[in-house]
């Protein structure tokens, strides 16, 4: 490859994130986690809710036993509440504290860390529909008090030291291709894509890697289900039924051009390659299923040279 490129996983892949961490019954142990994507050949794990993989000293210990380094930091921000996002603040600050703590094992690449919008009751009523729905949307003094939100959080990102990726959220205010747009104009931001939240947005992720390619400075790979999220919009499923329908799966088993998303990526893209497929833990789950999905979608991969 003509890049650079680590491949990593995610604790959402196992069922544990901000909707389960304490929350749902059956999450699985971080160090159960942990062990199983490093012996599933990944290079690098997102850090899921803070606290979960542990806290500075004893997080950076368990990375550096399995070779693992942190590829990134979820963090959803208020950004059209000013007052909001001066709280909002320590939440970054939290979480790159934790990146100061765990130096990278993977040949020094950084973890990004990967702001969203917090979303709204609104939007999380009718996710997948801005694409078709225009007034879903943000105003034109909604999007710059957005904008201005976001470059706040850049501005502290990067001084400290670390350059940010924002992640376009299905149920939030930047969810479907022309608020993606929207926001790329408006801001300075990189772009996390996420290939999974991207096709329930309305958008074609091979597409986007060619038309935002100066702009994207993270990858969250993930395939899916067109017929689900068919289904979400034609029946206005809140945003929890994305994960209740399991719309996302296994690489190879949706409706994501896998492939052409690799090859996309091979001549330009340096960085990290987060697989993610998100589930919710249910006792109804076969045993073994997400450590089997994510040692398969580590193979798949492989196979393609990643």
């Amino acid at each position: 490859m003509g890049a650079r490129i680590a491949v990593a996983n995610a604790p959402v892949s196992y069922g544990a994130f901000e909707l389960t961490v304490g929350i749902l019954p059956n999450v699985p142990a971080a160090d159960t986690v942990l062990d199983e994507v490093a012996a599933a050949g990944y290079a690098g794990i997102d850090l899921g809710p803070l606290g979960y993989l542990g806290h500075r000293d004893d997080l950076h210990a368990g990375l550096a036993r399995r070779g693992l380094s942190l590829s990134g930091g979820f963090v959803q921000l208020p950004f059209s509440d000013p007052v909001g996002m001066a709280y909002a603040m320590r939440d970054v600050d939290a979480v790159l504290d934790v990146f100061d703590s765990a130096k990278p094992q993977t040949g020094g690449l950084a973890a990004r860390p990967t702001i969203a919008d917090a979303g709204t009751d609104l939007r999380r009523a009718r996710p997948c529909q801005a694409a078709r729905d225009h007034s879903l949307g943000l105003d034109a003094e909604g999007w710059k008090r957005f904008a201005a939100g976001v470059e706040m959080t850049v501005a502290r990102c990067r001084e400290r030291g670390y350059e940010p990726a924002f992640h376009h959220e299905t149920g939030t205010y930047i969810e479907a291709v022309w608020e993606i747009e929207k926001l790329l104009e408006l801001t300075s931001t990189n772009l996390c894509l996420d290939t999974g939240h991207l096709l329930l947005g309305g958008g074609d992720p091979v597409r986007a890697l060619g038309e935002w390619a100066g702009r994207i400075n993270h990858m969250h790979l993930k395939d899916a289900r067109r017929a689900v999220v068919d289904q979400i919009v034609r029946e206005a499923t809140p945003v929890a039924g994305i994960w209740r329908l399991q719309a996302f799966c296994r690489l190879g088993d949706g409706d994501l051009d896998v492939d052409g998303v690799l090859d996309a990526l091979r001549p330009a893209y340096s960085g990290w390659l987060v697989v993610e497929q998100d589930i919710l833990p249910d006792p109804a789950t076969p045993p073994g299923k997400p450590v089997a999905d994510q040692r398969a979608n580590r193979e798949y991969l492989r196979r393609r040279g990643f």
